[in-house]
């Protein structure tokens, strides 16, 4: 296993269910992390629970370019180069297909596919001079296997997922990896706003989810983790 002392790390999402817990894990096992999110306020108090240096955190929108621009020029004013880019950000749209508005299916792709793209656009190009790397996102499961009522999500999931592969096939000369982790249900704060009956007590717990993230991270150095599924033990999708 690679270790993280000393890593420079990019988080993105790190107010999230997910990145909240993440963080202290990077953090202890000695990462150099910055961290980014859509909220000022949940961002600093997170920084000022770890104590982490208020010029490693950027509020941005990754879905917007000049903020995605900003973050770079910021992210390299303070970090010599980037080891790791993890992106826990995204939303969740679960609706039946006619009650999906065009404004729904936009704001998927948007945040779930283009601000993702905008990221490695980003920061792949000093991995590139670097000619290393490591690349993690998170279709989770409806990335995988589609469900009812998830048409924008699987959309847009779908979409990163060929995305990366096409980027990888642009990369395969170098020692760049990619990532992708298919996370089942998590209890999180995702499902707060999704119309949906769910049964939060049999999911993965956030926690875990972090660990699992934290776990790919340090990746041996002699291969890689294509994809890792991780699913609630009583509701097995793949």
């Amino acid at each position: 296993m690679e270790t993280l002392k000393d890593k420079c790390v990019l988080l993105t999402g790190a107010t999230g269910g997910i990145g909240s817990k993440l963080l202290p894990l990077l953090h202890y096992a000695g990462a150099r992390v910055f961290i980014t999110g859509r909220n000022q306020e949940k961002l600093a108090a997170l920084a000022a629970s770890l104590k982490l240096p208020a010029q490693q955190m950027f509020v941005a929108d990754i879905s917007q370019q000049e903020e995605v621009t900003a973050l770079k020029n910021i992210f390299f004013s303070v970090f010599e180069n980037i080891d790791i880019v993890i992106n826990a950000a995204g939303i969740g749209i679960i609706k039946p297909i006619e009650q999906l508005s065009t404004n729904d299916f936009l704001k998927s792709i948007e945040y779930n596919l283009l601000a993702p793209f905008l990221l490695i656009q980003a920061f792949l190009p000093a991995m590139k001079q670097q000619r290393k790397g490591l690349l993690i996102n998170i279709p989770g499961v409806l990335g995988k296997v589609p469900m009812a009522g998830a048409a924008a999500y699987s959309a847009s999931k779908y979409g990163l997922v060929g995305m990366m592969q096409s980027i990888r096939e642009e990369v395969k000369r170098t020692e760049i990896r990619f990532t992708n982790l298919y996370l089942g249900g998590v209890d999180s704060p995702f499902w707060d706003n999704i119309d949906l009956r769910v049964q939060k007590d049999k999911m993965i717990v956030a926690e875990e989810a972090a660990k699992a993230i934290w776990f790919l991270c340090q990746q041996p150095a002699s291969g890689v983790v294509s994809e890792m599924v991780l699913q609630p033990f009583n509701h097995q999708a793949i």
